[in-house]
């Protein structure tokens, strides 16, 4: 099982094809392999890297009392380094794309391109975003010791479903890919959530991103997301957004193909490697 130090902790991840390298960072309470269609559709022409995020899969948990997003951003740069990646192409989906942007912003001259995808930034936008991002997910963390993780997130697909009309997408995937994938322990998932809540606490300065970057989110998709779509757009200097249609918060699981075209085009409007900062140089954080 191919695992390499990060932070202290022996983090799982997978590589296939060559090329321009693409990392690939999944989204909360999932693993890497919610990435399988991609990988699958890019590796005759790039470079693909999976991996499993902290708390996570086959990389597991951590004696750590607390996880942050900064923390993941941290991991990821370790894993960087340590697969001496030269200048990746990073694509994250939801929790993926909010470490995505913090590595983005902390270390923009050590990637190619960054692609964000259903996912948002720090600042609460809206009353019913500041429900959702400080409410509900902080309510999760209490019963899921109870009556575990996989009850709880069926009812808050419902909760969400009732309060934001026209909100859609193949849960029905995600619950099958969560059920063939390494389970993950009760404290992770406390420590998992209370990341994300804790998010908006973080400073992410969005102009420092200066690579190409892609936003993505589906039609179905939260309001709240759409507008944090725009909020990248709004701060990014070089940005292209686009909606996937009849997709919801995991757009890549939805419609796949889809996603998959829009990759591509992001990849191939991904800076042309030169010659980057040494990959055991520490480069200062702007985040």
């Amino acid at each position: 099982m191919p695992t390499v130090q990060t932070n202290g902790i022996e983090t799982y991840y997978e590589e296939h094809g060559a090329g321009q390298t693409v990392v690939f960072v999944h989204a909360a309470l999932l693993d890497h392999s919610m990435w399988d269609e991609q990988v699958a559709a890019l590796e005759d022409d790039y470079r693909t890297v999976v991996y499993d995020v902290r708390g996570h899969g086959r990389t597991g948990g951590s004696a750590l009392d607390e996880y942050s997003v900064d923390l993941y951003a941290a991991d990821l740069h370790e894993l960087i380094v340590a697969l001496q990646l030269d200048r990746p192409v990073l694509c994250g989906l939801s929790l993926g794309g909010m470490v995505a942007q913090t590595y983005a912003a902390s270390y923009p001259d050590r990637i190619a391109g960054v692609i964000l995808a259903d996912t948002f930034t720090p600042p609460i936008l809206t009353r019913g975003e500041w429900f959702l991002r400080r409410i509900v997910l902080n309510a999760l963390t209490l019963p899921v010791r109870l009556v575990g993780f996989e009850r709880i997130e069926k009812a808050n697909v419902w909760v969400t479903e009732r309060f934001f009309s026209g909100v859609g997408g193949d849960y029905e995937r995600i619950e099958r890919l969560r059920e063939d994938g390494p389970s993950i322990d009760t404290d992770e998932f406390v420590k998992i959530v209370r990341s994300m809540t804790r998010f908006h606490e973080l400073t992410v300065d969005l102009t420092r991103i200066s690579v190409p970057t892609l936003v993505l989110y589906g039609e179905n998709e939260l309001p709240f997301v759409k507008r944090h779509a725009a909020e990248i757009a709004a701060h990014v200097p070089d940005v292209a957004v686009r909606e996937i249609p009849e997709a919801g918060h995991a757009s890549n699981l939805d419609r796949p193909d889809e996603f998959t075209a829009a990759v591509r085009t992001a990849l191939t409007r991904a800076r042309p490697i030169e010659k980057s900062p040494p990959l055991d140089e520490e480069t200062d954080s702007g985040a």
